[in-house]
């Protein structure tokens, strides 16, 4: 007896012990919503899915082929249709994974309207987006499930035993779409009480992994802007100790602290570390700023003094009163950061660099990686950067060096559609094809995420529909460019009233009211259309 003939009969038993009252349920349909609404609550998302992380962190580990990757989300729609696609191209989500982004919170889910990324979005936005996603993949098993029991049904009553029987082993095996999400806390929206009580909200809504950078609270930027703080590491571990206890506390023992370094490219900090003896990490944190030798004089009223080595430093104060590192320093001061998080909880690092490049980041690596052998990137491949150019510019630079020809190329103006069909672009692109692999090889990188990849494809989509449907194209744009080729492809939504659940709520008014049920699904249905 398969475990659903079990739970029928099961249920089939509590019916009957009601003398007759519950008689018009039916169990099979019990168990059928069931297995519809697999998840009960977010806590069982989240120790679900780091269960998926923890596993594939460890194949990872042995076979750095075995990289995972997501795409950045802002609503439960996208990445519903996110993991519809995957399961359709690809058969399986193993190893897809969704990003949030608190940078797309920020900028298209605020009640502020657009914000930069600086933390200004309200915090309750981010575990809400969380629990709207979980709630759009919950509703695409559901609804994939629904027609499987639909098709279940058709071969019962054609007789056609060896396909019902067939259609009950997928349903059986199925896979849900409910998939990890690493989802962005930004730099903890407060001290580290703020970062615990957030982050209960963000494991309670389903979230597995959470991700912290080291900038200060209220003064953080996008990684790739300009004028970013870092603090010192004791206090940026005080919140990754707090994220660590909201993990514990809520019972999800495995769950994922991705710790993130802006220090590539943030030159300043908002305060000096508490340092207890020469060595210590605060001293090490200090040892990075920009000092004047005042240990002869200079000094006047209002200076901040440190001692080092039996000399009197005078640290870089701006008019902010914001202190800056020297120059030149990002890269030792990432490596120190990373091993810092790693041996004080964190599970993932996530160095936040300012364009793709598979050796700078594997310069970085290897010296994590002499402290701490597995240690693992998080990596951002952001629309930020200029991949054309970047690339391009890689591959120039390559063949100066080897002596090749590029007179026929001009550095600064590789971006040029002129240069598309080029042998240099080319290679290009060939090179950004294989980054991930590439990158997940040599230079440690277990997840790759795009942050922000809906948000420029809505734009895009949106444009060009725009373009042609109010042009000359008039209703041919629709039709042409987004009906018939959802049609084609076999894209879900272009049933779109079955995608909303229509076909779902069809069933359990049959479940519910029998032949009384007043369908939506009927022959008048303009849905049919599309069958």
């Amino acid at each position: 007896m398969s475990y659903q003939d079990s739970a029928t009969a099961k249920l089939k038993q509590i019916i009957q012990a009601q003398n007759g009252a519950w008689d018009a349920i039916d169990p099979e349909y019990v168990e059928r919503m069931r297995s519809q609404n697999r998840f009960r609550t977010g806590l069982d998302i989240a120790r679900y899915t780091a269960g998926i992380m923890r596993r594939d962190m460890a194949a990872y580990d042995a076979d750095p082929t075995q990289y995972t990757q997501s795409l950045g989300a802002w609503h439960g729609f996208i990445a519903q249709q996110q993991m519809i696609a995957v399961k359709k191209h690809f058969g399986s989500t193993k190893r897809r994974y969704i990003y949030l982004s608190g940078w797309m919170v920020a900028a298209l889910r605020s009640e502020f309207g657009p914000l930069p990324d600086q933390s200004m979005h309200e915090k309750t936005s981010v575990p809400a987006l969380i629990e709207e996603i979980y709630t759009f993949l919950r509703q695409a098993d559901a609804r994939e499930l629904g027609m499987l029991y639909r098709d279940l049904d058709a071969a019962r009553e054609a007789g056609e035993t060896g396909r019902a029987a067939e259609i009950q082993a997928t349903i059986d095996g199925h896979q849900t779409h409910v998939v990890p999400i690493i989802a962005d806390i930004d730099a903890g929206f407060g001290n580290a009480e703020a970062t615990y009580l957030l982050a209960k909200k963000m494991i309670e809504a389903g979230a597995c992994a959470l991700q912290i950078e080291n900038q200060v609270s209220d003064e953080k930027q996008c990684g790739h802007q300009d004028g970013k703080v870092t603090v010192p590491h004791e206090d940026f571990l005080a919140k990754v100790r707090a994220i660590r206890y909201a993990f514990l506390e809520l019972g999800v023992e495995d769950g994922i602290i991705v710790c993130r370094t802006d220090s590539l490219g943030a030159g300043l900090t908002k305060q000096i570390a508490f340092s207890r003896e020469p060595g210590d990490l605060g001293d090490q944190y200090n040892a990075f700023l920009d000092c004047d030798d005042v240990t002869s004089g200079g000094r006047q009223d209002g200076d901040v003094i440190i001692a080092r080595e039996g000399k009197l430093l005078r640290p870089k104060r701006l008019p902010s009163n914001l202190y800056q590192f020297r120059p030149g320093t990002g890269a030792d001061r990432c490596v120190l950061d990373c091993i810092t998080a790693l041996q004080n909880g964190a599970d993932l690092l996530w160095i936040e660099t300012e364009k793709p490049h598979v050796e700078q980041i594997a310069s970085m690596m290897d010296r994590i990686r002499e402290a701490v052998p597995h240690a693992k990137l998080v990596y951002n491949n952001s629309p930020s950067f200029n991949w054309t150019l970047n690339f391009r510019q890689q591959v120039y630079d390559t063949w100066k060096e080897d002596g090749r020809d590029v007179s026929a190329y001009d550095r600064a103006r590789l971006m040029s559609d002129a240069y598309d069909s080029t042998p240099l672009a080319e290679e290009a692109d060939a090179r950004i094809r294989t980054f991930q692999h590439d990158a997940a090889l040599r230079a440690g990188i277990f997840h790759h995420l795009i942050t922000l990849p809906t948000y420029h494809t809505a734009a895009l989509s949106t444009d060009n529909l725009s373009s042609r449907y109010f042009g000359e194209d008039g209703m041919l744009g629709y039709v042409l460019n987004v009906q018939r080729a959802e049609i084609r492809q076999g894209v879900a939504c272009v049933k779109h009233q079955n995608m909303a659940g229509s076909d779902l709520g069809d069933d359990h008014k049959e479940y519910f009211a029998g032949e009384a049920a007043l369908k939506a699904g009927g022959k008048h249905n303009t849905m049919g259309q599309f069958s």
